[in-house]
């Protein structure tokens, strides 16, 4: 109770000099006065609901589908909400003038990489190393979302993943906490800003606190083996420096860690978020998560698991009303107190307070445009640039003399696929499709035939339940459409195969047990690299595909990934060499899936050579994290190693080698060969994205802080910094410093 007794101390006086007014509808007052004389005016009933989540809309992911809607009571804390801005308001104005204080809803909604605009998926962005450009897409995501009626938006999405079995990997930012770190603290700053209480910024929330990227084998919401060591130096850095970033919210997980779910995990939520990290703003679970605790056989009733997620601090529920069943009765019987109810309560108000909802709470309904506009589809087409990673290429690109181009494969007129998954409010009508882009760009230099050559997958292997009859007419169409691309492909010069993902392949709920495209993809590139005519390969994906098969066929492979509204364009360049490629993989390919989860700052084995690896593939990746190719060549030299005040001055000339210009991504790692606590063969550290002209050389530098990029941390956060030797890589170079 102490907290709850200062709290009334504190503001005794505050009150008593505001007896003409309440303190919390002063704007020019201080937020935590506002808030704390809010709180002093709730009644019990009014504290809870606002710890409480409801559904609204037609959402558009199966997975949070229900059966009906919630009465919504004008003193709802927050909406998920899945609607229009005339909507939104009209809710908005029953909580402010049917309530007995007037208190504003939070709206809330899952806007991952998009509202309406639709911009490249996580795994894309990161593969750009491009944390400005990828600052400003979010600031254009927030502008469009917030004046669409939404506060609050669920990203961005911090798991580190390094199984490409796990549909999910395509939201965050791959397999590297330094890269999920950065990539996810431009994506606050562009979302939040300078202030919240503006029409183009919304609040935050990271999300799956923590460990969800590690559930076994790749299977989504299961269980998750992670000790405190791994936790501390792989799982939580993202968090650490996103909360730096100022991020307002976090989402907790809903996976189980070593025996306690994330959703009541008193350690990580209480111990590690709130005293180790620091972390001061609101904690929502996961959608449904709370009564999902009785699944786990962690809880077994709605009210104990309502207590349990309090206690540990979830301070918001969403959607499953757990809190608002339960927990009146759940204070009254001492279960919960009245300190962390109040202290829950507090960050809920504070977040509304910060977005100036209680002086602006409706959203002006005459933005025009809102969507796709100009600036925003400049960003797309950047970022949808900048992240296409060119993996292979024997001399077959760019496309130059080539005046009869085929374009076959099931994604070259595929809009949705391209927008990937969680797309909001995207619609198939907004996306530039690539035989498009392709047409456009070559329109004066080549002709450009298409024939579709096979579907995303084999009918007959979508539903193979369907009669004979229906088999038989299937296998004949396939037959016929595969004749027809190797029959363009005879005709052209060269055949760009554009395959891949469906939208709803990778995201959530979309685990699978193999990362290889269907077969009938497979059996198109085989079909046509029969002709004899040059193969080039263009996949659109939300995570690393198996390749093994097909990558000796191909002679060039581009990843696009899911670029989103404007990714034509973009790729259309690269292929006509417009667009010097300059992505590189955050996030490695397998050779094949049995190798999963595989990633490049593992730790070393016991023994060397061949033992212990596999006997029947290799053990290294296809593409390895940071491999991407370019159209001109880089080289590095003069590399030095100086010791200053405080630290190291490392620096290396980078040169650009060939006739065209580009842009080089300069990744720069630690390695400590010896340590007590054993570390990864090497972690990044420090990147840069670099423009040179043919002929430029640039001198690049990293300064290294012991602390910083020396120190690791141990299995209860403590960092520890150790004398020895240490190296720095950078490309092909190594250089030693000694601590």
């Amino acid at each position: 109770m102490k907290f709850y007794l200062l709290t009334i101390c504190i503001l005794g006086s505050a009150i008593q000099m505001s007896a003409a007014g309440f303190v919390y509808k002063d704007k020019n007052a201080s937020i935590q006065s506002r808030v704390q004389d809010l709180l002093l005016r709730m009644t019990l009933q009014e504290k809870i609901m606002q710890l409480n989540q409801y559904y609204y809309g037609n959402d558009g992911n199966d997975n949070n589908l229900i059966e009906y809607r919630h009465k919504i009571p004008p003193t709802i804390g927050s909406l998920y909400f899945v609607g229009n801005v005339q909507e939104r308001n009209r809710l908005q104005r029953m909580a402010m003038e049917e309530s007995r204080l007037g208190i504003p809803i939070l709206f809330g909604y899952d806007i991952i990489h998009g509202y309406r605009t639709n911009f490249q998926i996580g795994l894309g962005q990161a593969c750009s190393w491009n944390p400005a450009l990828v600052e400003n897409m979010y600031h254009f995501m927030a502008r469009e979302t917030r004046r669409s009626g939404v506060d609050w938006v669920f990203t961005p999405m911090i798991d580190v993943a390094r199984d490409a079995r796990w549909g999910r990997i395509s939201e965050g930012y791959g397999e590297d906490p330094y890269v999920q770190g950065v990539m996810g603290s431009a994506a606050v700053r562009g979302l939040q800003g300078s202030s919240l209480a503006t029409d183009s910024t919304v609040a935050s929330c990271l999300k799956h606190y923590v460990g969800y990227g590690a559930s076994e084998a790749g299977r989504d919401y299961f269980y998750t083996e992670i000790s405190h060591q791994t936790l501390w130096d792989t799982y939580l850095p993202p968090y650490k420096a996103c909360i730096d970033a100022g991020a307002t919210a976090v989402m907790s997980a809903f996976n189980n860690i070593s025996g306690v779910p994330a959703t009541c995990n008193n350690y990580t939520l209480r111990e590690v978020l709130r005293q180790q990290l620091g972390f001061r703003g609101l904690v929502i679970s996961d959608w449904d998560a709370v009564p999902q605790l009785k699944n786990m056989g962690y809880c077994d009733n709605d009210r104990t698991a309502a207590a349990a997620c309090l206690n540990a601090g979830v301070d918001m529920e969403m959607v499953s009303a757990t809190y608002m069943k339960h927990m009146a009765e759940l204070i009254e019987r001492g279960q919960v107190s009245m300190d962390i109810l109040d202290e829950s309560v507090s960050r809920v108000l504070e977040l509304k307070f910060r977005l100036g909802l209680f002086e602006q709470p409706y959203t002006r309904e005459d933005y025009v445009p809102i969507y796709l506009t100009e600036d925003m589809m400049q960003c797309a087409s950047e970022l949808a640039a900048q992240s296409a990673v060119l993996l292979k290429n024997e001399h077959t690109l760019p496309l130059v003399n080539q005046k009869k181009i085929a374009v076959v494969g099931p994604l070259a007129k595929n809009a949705r696929s391209l927008i990937g998954n969680w797309a909001g409010y995207g619609r198939d009508e907004d996306v530039d499709v690539l035989y498009n882009g392709i047409v456009q760009e070559f329109s004066t230099t080549s002709e450009v035939r298409y024939a579709e050559g096979c579907g995303l997958e084999s009918q007959h292997d979508a539903d193979p339940k369907r009669g004979w009859s229906a088999i038989t007419d299937t296998i004949a169409h396939e037959v016929e459409a595969l004749a027809e691309a190797v029959s363009l492909a005879q005709w052209s010069d060269v055949v760009v195969v554009c395959l891949g993902e469906k939208a709803g392949w990778s995201g959530e709920n979309c685990s699978r047990s193999s990362i290889a495209l269907p077969r009938c993809q497979e059996q198109l590139v085989e079909a046509v690299k029969q002709t004899g005519k040059p193969v080039v390969i263009v996949l659109s994906n939300g995570r690393p595909i198996e390749l093994c098969r097909i990558e000796p066929m191909a002679d060039a492979i581009i990843s696009i990934w899911q670029p989103g509204v404007n990714g034509a364009s973009a790729l259309a360049g690269i292929l006509s060499g417009r667009i010097n490629p300059s992505g590189k993989l955050a996030v490695t390919f397998p050779y094949t899936t049995g190798q999963e989860p595989i990633y490049y700052n593992r730790r070393k084995a016991s023994r060397g050579g061949h033992q212990g690896r596999y006997q029947d593939v290799t053990s290294q990746p296809l593409y390895p994290f940071g491999h991407g190719l370019s159209y001109t060549q880089y080289s590095y030299s003069n590399e030095k190693i100086e010791k200053n005040a405080d630290g190291w001055e490392v620096s290396v000339e980078v040169s650009n080698m060939g006739l065209v210009a580009g842009d080089e991504v300069v990744l720069w790692y630690i390695s400590d060969p010896y340590s007590t606590i054993t570390r990864p063969e090497r972690e990044l550290r420090h990147f840069e994205r670099i423009h040179l002209a043919p002929g430029e050389r640039r001198l690049c530098r990293f300064h290294i802080n012991p602390m910083r990029d020396l120190a690791f941390t141990d299995d209860k956060g403590q960092p520890i910094l150790e004398q020895g030797v240490f190296r720095v890589l950078v490309a092909d170079k190594t250089l030693e410093l000694k601590l």
